[in-house]
């Protein structure tokens, strides 16, 4: 290896071309479907990927073979190239160009004339070949090469030229690239010829500049399926590739200027070529930076090198993805006047939605707040639901004979930024519609645009109409739980209610009897508990504050039993201490309270409640048994346990359902056993909790 040859430009030029020749060679592979010119477009790039590699171990080795290579397979690119050029000009079928037909054949002399300036274009001799003098063997070789240019321009143009006017958008990427690589041998050869040696620095230039065919190629090979090759070309790739040239060219005129100012300023050249180069860094840092230059450039990518203007997998992609999307700054209305807008490069625009019977701004993205209506049957919705046309309100100005129908309204009027209207059509209807304000590059509103414009709002329409159905869903199910909680609310007030006309009922007998004194004071002291914890409910919703605790059973049954205010003997308690239950004792003694009332109830004045407490295994078990009335099976069976069914006149088929829900989800069961004039017996089993353990002490940390 050449000790200079990791520093050398030739290295980094000629493996650059090798590189992209050889990615842009294994692309067309893949996607090769077969075909004459498919093949021959491949072993050409494939050559030129040959050729590079070849030159690169030239340059790291300086080796005779690697020189004869790199010549062999020079030759064999232009050939393929020249082959490529006029293959183009010969007619395949039905499926032929527009035009092809008309293409005249190639004169045998010129199939002559190629060959042998390919043939002396192999004996060509090495950049560090020392000069020759005036009419020396190597100025026919470097002639030959010239030449060889000269004809690759000739056969360029006439492909162009011969090309009909519907044809040439095909061929016009290519024709530009090789056209570009064909003028680069022109100014290679003739310096060569002038100075009798190849220049080493244009030399090592070479490699770049034919590699820069590629993107050209590429471009060409996807318009032209005719070619048989699956190719796709990223628009991405080409704007940024475009971006990139552009600067380049940018920066090389301002280098080439501020150059000359060091030349010819004299003792302020320095000075103002670095005051030059910095400005030009900042202005191009600028133009970087700045909305209306890209897409400016988008628009003029999206004209000049593909057959449609969208690129409509990605537009749809980022469209999705910017409707689902979250902004700190932008609601979800918002986002969807951002996302139609990023499809025609608008920067501004606001949302109208039906509300009753007129459309509203609801949101807008840097337009003008607009306060005023349109009603629903104005002459703007008119048109937009019969239609569901894009308005461009600069071509209505222009021809109102297209929008004929179309009055446009006083505050549409007034917003001086207005470009287009979009409206959002959910089915038939028209939910509401979108003005998007002027866009930051000049676009032509044509039928690209208004499909792309019509199909994104049918979806945007679809999304807003599905957040609007959850909104509403979501409102009833509030509703929906209030009601819930209010049912709830009014069957404990009941439960309060009965207690205190319990009391009522027995104060004329009882009135001067210490105990019955003293279970009045108790029960008003738990109605105004009860009360203060409904209060809490309600402002709380229906889940406890606290986290469940450790309940002793045997004691509340009790304090139910001397609140209830029922006569002596009416309701006996047999419990054992220590059964405990894990939970939240109000919601136990609303539970238990709510059975013993249902028992008291059924029993009449005659009758009589047994409320036993005991620990059966692993359960803590709480029974309340009653002579009363009883219910039926098929009543137990299918509707005791589901809200609003009940037996009592005045009852409310509240309290059962709420202890079922309550005892289920602390993992426990309620069993019921009844029959008609006989009685009833509720059970209710939840798990027993051993106080004390170390289970309990963790739970009440976790609480």
């Amino acid at each position: 290896m050449r000790p200079d040859a990791l520093t050398s430009p030739a290295v980094w030029s000629y493996g650059f071309a090798a590189t992209l020749f050889a990615a842009f060679a294994l692309q067309l592979a893949i996607g090769r479907k077969g075909g004459a010119r498919a093949t021959l477009l491949l072993a050409t790039v494939a050559a030129s990927a040959l050729w590079a590699a070849s030159t690169l171990a030239f340059e790291l080795f300086d080796g005779a073979g690697a020189w004869l290579s790199a010549r062999f397979f020079d030759v064999a690119r232009i050939g393929g190239w020249f082959t490529f050029v006029l293959l183009l000009g010969v007619p395949v079928g039905a499926g032929a160009m527009a035009g092809r037909e008309s293409r005249a054949a190639a004169p045998p002399w010129l199939f002559a004339l190629v060959g042998t300036l390919l043939v002396a274009n192999l004996a060509l001799p090495t950049p560090a070949a020392v000069p020759l003098a005036a009419g020396g063997y190597d100025a026919l070789l470097f002639a030959a090469g010239l030449g060889l240019a000269i004809l690759g321009l000739f056969l360029v143009e006439q492909l162009y030229r011969r090309t009909p006017e519907l044809g040439r958008w095909g061929i016009k990427p290519l024709v530009l690239g090789l056209g570009g690589m064909f003028v680069f041998d022109l100014f290679f050869f003739s310096e060569a010829m002038l100075f009798r040696r190849l220049d080493p620095d244009i030399w090592a230039a070479r490699g770049f500049a034919h590699a820069l065919v590629i993107p050209f190629v590429a471009v060409a090979t996807a318009r032209n399926t005719a070619w048989t090759i699956d190719l796709h070309v990223s628009r991405g790739v080409v704007l940024h590739s475009t971006a990139l040239l552009v600067s380049g060219i940018y920066l090389l005129a301002m280098a080439a200027a501020g150059y000359y100012v060091r030349f010819f300023g004299g003792s302020w050249g320095k000075m103002l070529q670095v005051a030059l180069v910095f400005a030009a860094l900042l202005l191009l840092a600028l133009i970087g930076f700045s909305g209306q230059f890209r897409s400016r450039l988008r628009v003029f990518v999206s004209k000049h090198f593909f057959s449609y203007r969208f690129d409509y997998r990605e537009e749809w992609l980022r469209f999705t993805q910017a409707l689902s999307g979250r902004s700190p700054y932008l609601g979800v209305q918002e986002l969807c006047v951002k996302a139609l807008g990023d499809l025609v490069e608008s920067s501004a625009g606001a949302l109208w939605v039906r509300e009753q019977d007129a459309f509203r701004q609801v949101a807008r993205w840097n337009l003008t707040e607009v306060l005023d209506v349109e009603p629903c049957d104005g002459s703007l919705a008119a048109f937009l639901e019969r239609t569901g046309w894009v308005v461009d309100l600069h071509e209505c100005a222009a021809a109102p004979e297209r929008c004929k129908g179309f009055v446009l309204p006083a505050w549409l009027g007034s917003l001086r930024e207005a470009w287009l209207i979009v409206p959002l059509m959910n089915g038939a209807e028209l939910t509401g519609f979108v003005v998007l304000a002027q866009p930051r590059a000049p676009m032509k509103v044509d039928w690209e645009v208004r499909d792309l414009l019509k199909t994104a709002a049918r979806q945007a329409a679809s999304y807003l109409a599905q957040m609007r159905a959850t909104e509403q869903l979501l409102e009833t199910r509030k509703f929906d739980a209030f009601n819930r909680m209010s049912a709830f609310v009014v069957h404990d007030l009941k439960n309060l209610v009965a207690q205190l006309t319990l009391l009522l009922r027995n104060a004329e007998r009882h009135r001067n009897n210490p105990d019955f004194q003293r279970d009045v004071l108790e029960t008003v002291e738990h109605v105004t508990q009860r009360m203060n914890a409904i209060m809490l409910q309600l402002r709380t919703g229906t889940t406890p504050v606290d986290g469940p605790r450790p309940v002793e059973l045997a004691t509340l049954v009790r304090r139910i039993q001397r609140v209830k205010g029922a006569p002596r003997g009416t309701i006996a308690v047999e419990a054992a201490s220590e059964v405990h239950a894990l939970g939240h004792e109000d919601r136990f003694e609303r539970v238990i309270g709510h059975l013993i009332q249902n028992a008291l109830d059924a029993i009449g004045e005659r009758g009589k409640v047994v409320v036993r407490v005991f620990q059966d295994g692993a359960n803590a078990i709480v029974e309340v048994a009653d002579d009363g009335v009883g219910m039926t099976p098929e009543f137990v069976r299918d509707r005791l346990f589901r809200p609003f069914q009940t037996t009592k006149p005045q009852g409310m088929g509240i309290g059962v359902y709420e202890s079922f829900q309550y005892v289920t989800g602390l993992g426990g069961r309620l069993f019921v056993e009844s029959t008609p004039n006989v009685g009833t017996s509720v059970r209710v089993a939840v798990p027993h909790h051993a106080v004390g353990t170390a289970g309990e002490e963790s739970l009440r940390e976790v609480a």
